[in-house]
């Protein structure tokens, strides 16, 4: 986003230029045959799509709330004296919504730009402009103890006014982020009380507000139309691009695509995805090999064993193909989850003194997964962590990208906590799988239903949708799979 104000900040303020506004404007006429007899704007800002909708829709009654009393002015002075246009101070979230549009007589619509910006953001700069606390996606555990109950206020604001729409036929159409206009979908699919129908244009998001985030025109409307939403690839584009929607409790990105390859889709017993170490203190944990010792995070030169240090890539490594060399070492203090990691001292007390010395940057980490666990607990890490070869992914950069890893100076590679992989104990075994990966299907099945401008596109829930062994058969190559999966279970027999 352009560098704000925190006054501004605070409101997720960033202005629809007017030529956007009127565009938008001519799209839901065009497009949408739209002829409404009131028009809302929950958040008119400087008047953008007041001037707009006035412009297009001559005959609405038009209405516009804003919170901001310079910009209450700034809209009224566009159209002074005009009777079909009433613009008002007003915060949103302490509007009563349901009886103003009650109120309000023929077919609706509501227009506008609602503020690009969390409910967390919003408590760091101490907002007043934010809805009341409560965990708004009503999660439960560990998604709401980690923080990933956390949401767009533009989502808040969005379902609040969809969900007058029970009541009355109208339409809708917001710019807000792509990644929120799916989460609204997601969420109103669930719900039999829904009858709505969605579409969404991709705009310039950089051209009209100089921002790095992939947002879009939500149009959701009362009026008949597809059960799957359709995706125009830009405001100018006469028919859309590409149809999402959901399928078995998931958000497809791609339908086409998704429904040619749906049969691939299942899980897969016996190769398991895993995601890198987890220890949340880079600065003590993660070493710069030097000169014959190491440097840690805090710039200091210190020896210890290797008996605990292993190579370690990271999403950039991966992303960048450098994986013939590593940067830094990681000291994985223990091989399974729970550990006792008080061997260390015993084993490598050089080590065990430099934890020691640094126990309270560790006992400073705040997840509580790390609470009452032996002292420099980490997470992720078992088994599969040691495993010679591996296939690794980024979890967190823009492409489709699997990359075959085997040792490093005599050593197993581990990831960080950003990188998904799968391990195993041969060469030839990782191979397979990796052709299996980067097949052509595989490929296809996993594009159509990554949605790239998620802040981590590539999960671990998203790779388990692939059935390797669905796969093998699409591909002829079954016999080979049960080859391998058959060794690999009759080699855990013997290491017992």
């Amino acid at each position: 986003m352009p560098t704000k104000s925190i006054h501004q900040a605070q409101f997720g303020d960033f202005q629809t230029p007017i030529p956007l506004a009127q565009k938008i404007v001519s799209i839901l006429k065009k497009n949408h045959h739209l002829n409404p007899d009131i028009i809302i704007e929950p958040t008119c800002g400087q008047g953008a799509f007041i001037l707009a909708a006035y412009q297009a829709f001559t005959h609405a009654t038009i209405l516009g709330f804003e919170i901001n009393p310079d910009y209450v002015k700034n809209s009224q002075q566009l159209l002074p004296d005009n009777k079909q246009v009433i613009v008002k101070q007003a915060d949103f979230f302490n509007t009563d919504w349901a009886t103003i549009i009650a109120s309000l007589q023929g077919y609706l619509l509501i227009i506008g730009n609602p503020p690009w910006v969390t409910n967390s953001a919003l408590s760091v700069l101490n907002s007043q402009n934010i809805p009341e606390k409560s965990n708004f996606h009503q999660q439960k555990g560990i998604e709401a103890i980690t923080g990933s109950s956390n949401f767009d206020v533009s989502e808040f604001i969005l379902l609040q006014l969809l969900h007058l729409f029970t009541k009355r036929d109208g339409t809708l159409a917001f710019l807000c982020k792509y990644a929120v206009a799916r989460k609204v979908m997601r969420r109103l699919r669930k719900n039999t009380i829904y009858r709505l129908f969605f579409s969404i244009y991709l705009i310039d998001t950089k051209k009209y507000f100089s921002a790095n985030v992939e947002s879009c025109l939500l149009v959701v409307t009362t009026d008949a139309g597809d059960v799957d939403c359709q995706v125009y690839a830009s405001l100018d584009a006469p028919q859309p691009d590409r149809f999402i929607g959901q399928r078995e409790g998931d958000m497809v990105s791609h339908l086409y695509l998704y429904e040619k390859w749906r049969h691939l889709r299942g899980e897969e017993s016996h190769y398991i995805w895993r995601s890198g170490i987890k220890h949340d203190c880079a600065k003590i944990m993660e070493l710069e090999p030097v000169n014959g010792g190491y440097k840690n995070g805090l710039g200091e030169f210190i020896e210890c064993e290797t008996d605990y240090l292993y190579p370690l890539l990271k999403s950039s490594d991966l992303a960048h193909g450098d994986i013939g060399v590593y940067r830094k070492v990681v000291i994985v203090p223990q091989k399974f989850v729970g550990e006792n990691t008080a061997v260390i001292k015993k084993i490598a007390p050089k080590t065990w003194d430099y934890l020691i010395r640094h126990k309270e940057y560790l006992a400073k980490r705040k997840s509580v997964i790390y609470q009452n666990k032996p002292e420099f607990s980490i997470f992720g890490v078992g088994d599969y962590s040691f495993k010679p070869w591996k296939i690794a992914i980024s979890g967190l950069y823009k492409t489709l990208n699997f990359t075959l890893v085997g040792t490093l100076d005599g050593k197993t590679v581990l990831f960080d906590d950003t990188v998904n992989f799968l391990s195993f104990n041969t060469q030839e075994e990782a191979l397979f799988i990796y052709a299996l990966l980067t097949s052509e299907p595989a490929l296809e099945f996993f594009n159509s239903i990554i949605f790239w401008d998620e802040k981590r596109p590539i999960t671990i829930q998203l790779l388990k949708r692939l059935s390797l062994k669905a796969l093998s058969k699409e591909l002829g190559l079954f016999s080979q799979y049960q080859r391998w999966t058959e060794q690999s279970q009759l080699d855990m027999l013997e290491s017992r």
